[in-house]
């Protein structure tokens, strides 16, 4: 693989990971865009930042997107040089809309547009494989480089293989290859099924979110919570009117709901009504599966939630020009 250019532009979508019972595994794209350019240059890594985080994420090369080209070009054996980054951010941060998926496959994505794009060695499994490894879970991941509602798991092979696929990624300079060890297939969507985003303006950080989880749960609990992702997959598929059912969650929205006080609060209330209402990724917005009507919109804009009209879109492209 070698860089054939020295411009490319892509296109990322916001995602909601977990998808009530589908913990780690599903996730959805929506309507929400990252739009990020880079330039290779002899000088140093600089970032332009327009929009969402345009305040807070550095300019330089510790900017994610900046380190997962880094980190990827230097694994394929490619020449590494300074990065002119151009974010133009539409995803908020800190709101469990999947920003830092979108940042590592747009990263990703570029280096692969860098490469030869569709006809890069830097397949869409590979980058499915690599943001996983980056980000820890493909759930995010997933959607945002395939589109749509995504189911994610990993192959279950024996430790020896693993250490072997482990060792080859180690140095990936021809990993055409391996194969993948994370897998996705897109799930289908009833044209019935319709999304709105509420979304808080606090923030709640990934790694507070996780360590709020238990080391384990209940037997009882793992077994509802997998009753409920089948019904999940069925009822976003085929039955919408059991989507409130299939979103009940076991094992993550009741031990995070300490670090997220009001999102608790507002989803307990639209259970309640039988919204089927979950927790977008690992907090504080929510994700609605129905559109909200213009009571609803105004109740839950008085606690301070901005509501979001969403629809599931296709992920991550290249744009050319």
């Amino acid at each position: 693989m070698r860089v054939v250019k020295e411009y490319a532009r892509v296109r990322v979508p916001a995602t909601s990971g977990n998808c009530g019972p589908g913990f780690d595994a599903i996730g959805m794209a929506h309507d929400l865009w990252d739009d990020v350019s880079a330039t290779l240059t002899t000088g140093a890594t600089r970032v332009s930042i327009i929009g969402e985080g345009a305040k807070d994420l550095p300019r330089d090369a510790s900017h994610l997107i900046a380190r997962v080209m880094r980190k990827t070009m230097e694994r394929f054996g490619l020449p590494l040089a300074g990065i002119e980054l151009v974010c133009r951010n539409s995803i908020q941060q800190g709101k469990g809309l999947g920003s830092s998926a979108a940042a590592i496959v747009a990263g990703l994505m570029l280096v692969r547009e860098l490469t030869g794009g569709e006809e890069s060695s830097l397949t869409k499994e590979m980058m499915l494989d690599l943001a996983t490894e980056y980000e820890g879970h493909p759930d995010n991941a997933a959607p945002c480089l395939y589109g749509g509602a995504t189911l994610s798991w990993k192959s279950m092979g024996g430790a020896e293989q693993e250490a072997e696929r482990q060792h080859e990624l180690a140095s990936m300079r021809d990993a055409s290859h391996i194969a993948p060890s994370i897998h996705t297939v897109q799930l289908d969507v009833s044209p019935e099924v319709q999304t709105t985003m509420l979304v808080p303006a606090e923030i709640l950080p990934t790694s507070e979110a996780r360590a709020a989880l238990p080391q384990s749960v209940p037997h009882r609990d793992a077994a509802a919570q997998a009753a409920h992702a089948g019904l999940f997959v069925h009822a976003l598929a085929q039955r919408p009117d059991l989507l409130f059912d299939a979103t009940e969650d076991y094992l993550h929205q009741s031990y995070r709901a300490a670090a997220m006080p009001r999102t608790a609060t507002l989803l307990e209330a639209l259970r309640r009504a039988h919204w089927p209402a979950v927790i977008s990724g690992a907090g504080p917005s929510i994700l609605l599966f129905a559109q909200v009507d213009s009571a609803l919109a105004q109740a839950v804009g008085r606690q301070g939630f901005q509501v979001i009209d969403s629809r599931q879109v296709p992920g991550a492209h290249a744009v050319n020009g």
